[in-house]
């Protein structure tokens, strides 16, 4: 199989594309055709969805993975996948569906059957879990929210500037339901096959003071796969949940990129 050329940067929840903005530049001066899709309805951008949330709240989990595989199915080449937050749960969902020549984690969500709850996520995620109504709702973050579960790492000032840009509300439903799944029969939007040893290999990349996913998530989410394929943590000190744009964002770009090329198959 022949290099990956293309990389796919998958966004999370409460952002947009836009949060990629660096590591796009970054990618395609290293020669790479750089793809970082929007969700289905999101394409409007931060502005818009802050003064219209409709499509927050019609998109589910269901219709991203779709969107997702339908352009990663028409490109000629397996590209390396890189998910940040909620991405990081749907490219390991994209690697099961056998998509992608090597996929990077990045302070992921949790996929379906990992229990692990840290007090500081259930902090993080009060905001839309507090109300059972939120299901039904798009809930945005105040700054205060924000700077704790995304930035509690940067200054006041970096922090609000950080919130302008890139926070939107989020979906309420999805956020329950990926609490819910666990509880359910069957397997719900998130399932991955933690055996499949087809899978294209998977790094999991933590951040030490990432409240929202912190590195405890990811090494229980990595710890359940038991495929005969390659899955490996890193954690990098004193970063927080945005490193897409924490300060020193060009070397975990990087590590991402080189181990994904190194593992590609």
């Amino acid at each position: 199989m022949s290099t990956p050329d293309t990389i796919v940067l998958i966004h999370g929840f409460w952002v947009t594309p836009r949060s990629w903005e660096h590591w796009i530049d970054h990618y395609e001066k290293r020669g790479y055709r750089v793809l970082a899709p929007a969700y289905p309805g999101f394409e409007v951008g931060v502005e818009a969805l802050n003064a219209d949330p409709t499509p927050i709240l019609k998109v589910t989990v269901q219709e991203i993975i779709e969107s997702l595989e339908t352009l990663i199915g028409g490109l000629g080449r397996p590209p390396v996948l890189i998910g940040h937050s909620a991405g990081g749960a749907f490219t390991q969902i994209l690697l099961d569906h056998g998509l992608g020549a090597a996929g990077v984690a990045i302070c992921s969500a949790p996929t379906e059957g990992v229990p692990v709850v840290p007090l500081s996520q259930v902090r993080s995620t009060f905001p839309v879990l507090r109300n059972p109504a939120n299901r039904h709702r798009a809930v945005g973050l105040t700054h205060k929210q924000w700077h704790y579960a995304f930035t509690n790492t940067f200054t006041e000032e970096e922090s609000r500037a950080l919130y302008e840009r890139y926070a939107i509300p989020a979906s309420g439903g999805v956020f329950w339901d990926s609490v819910l799944a666990n509880l359910r029969p069957g397997h719900q939007a998130t399932f991955v096959d933690y055996h499949n040893d087809d899978r294209a290999p998977l790094l999991f990349i933590a951040g030490e003071l990432d409240h929202l996913m912190p590195p405890r998530v990811q090494r229980s989410n990595a710890s359940h796969y038991t495929s005969d394929t390659v899955t490996e943590v890193t954690e990098f000190a004193g970063r927080p949940h945005l490193l897409p744009a924490a300060p020193g964002w060009e070397e975990i770009a990087d590590y991402a990129l080189d181990w994904a090329l190194s593992h590609a198959r």
